[in-house]
């Protein structure tokens, strides 16, 4: 981690060295020179630096080599227009289910007591979505500390059972609140009956009406060639839709020039085909679902 003009950088890789905001895809640069110069002054090696347009900033603005990114975006003017207007009636059912099981939902400061909660939920299961759960094993200090970031620009809405923390959604804005990204948004999986997901989803739409923010952000709608799995599908429930926006790739080496060129910036997944990709997936929740079963039955 670098800082550049008051801007925390993450830099990736160790051949090729990427470098983006740390809150990439929840900060963005009005005017990136200030940033590319401190770059290029700096002592860190660094090969390409990507950034990206926020929305409603759809058509590039800058002459940088780019490709499209995209959003799952929803635009947001009141709860009424996405409630009556934008949902599917399967997604309004589930956040009335939610309010009837007894969920409450509420903003809640940052505190010993929510980074509890948020640990709890992170430990409850070592695999979602088919996958090995990134959050799964941390400590209590290392969750504290993770989830302490951007605190001037997020806010914590928690879905509560009584006393229980069962889900919570961190939503963070960008400098000109016209945006707010879901940088966290999970549940206790106990409690799925319960919907919590869908009346996070509901508060966050809120939140974003009362508060003048145009968009709130799932974080991307499509990852390279994946195609639709029950993440999109709920995301399209809820009325988020895909917005493509321009992803800027800014060599700063020679590696960096040619890495572009020849698309050795992509992760190597993104280079298989989605139908091979789709079998590995299955693959590997099926070998996660074994080794759940069997640690379950040897305690």
């Amino acid at each position: 981690m670098i800082r550049i003009c008051d801007r925390e950088i993450r830099v990736e890789g160790q051949l090729l060295r990427i470098a983006r905001l740390e809150a990439d895809g929840y900060e963005f640069l009005e005017d990136p020179g200030p940033v590319l110069e401190g770059l290029r002054k700096s002592k860190t090696r660094i090969d390409l630096f990507t950034f990206t347009q926020k929305l409603p900033e759809t058509s590039p603005k800058y002459h940088y080599p780019m490709e499209w990114d995209n959003f799952a975006a929803l635009p947001v003017s009141t709860f009424e227009h996405w409630w009556d207007q934008q949902i599917g009636f399967k997604a309004r059912n589930k956040a009335k289910q939610a309010e009837k099981k007894g969920v409450r939902l509420k903003e809640v400061p940052f505190s010993d007591e929510l980074a509890n909660g948020i640990h709890a939920i992170y430990n409850e299961c070592p695999v979602r979505q088919g996958r090995l759960f990134r959050h799964y094993g941390k400590n209590i200090e290392t969750v504290r500390k993770e989830e302490a970031t951007f605190l001037d620009t997020s806010a914590f809405i928690g879905a509560f059972v009584e006393d229980e923390l069962i889900g919570f959604v961190k939503l963070t804005w960008d400098e000109t609140r016209t945006q707010a990204g879901l940088m966290n948004i999970i549940s206790l999986i106990q409690h799925r009956d319960k919907a919590p997901n869908n009346a996070l989803i509901a508060h966050s739409v809120g939140y974003c009406a009362d508060h003048g923010i145009k968009y709130l952000v799932y974080s991307n709608f499509a990852y390279g060639n994946k195609s639709h799995d029950s993440i999109v599908d709920f995301k399209e429930r809820n009325a988020f839709q895909r917005i493509d926006v321009p992803r800027y790739y800014v060599p700063l080496t020679r590696l960096g020039s040619v890495a572009f060129r020849f698309g050795l910036h992509h992760k190597l997944t993104e280079r298989i085909p989605e139908p091979l990709l789709l079998k590995l997936r299955e693959l590997r929740r099926a070998w996660h679902h074994h080794k759940l079963q069997s640690a379950a039955q040897v305690s």
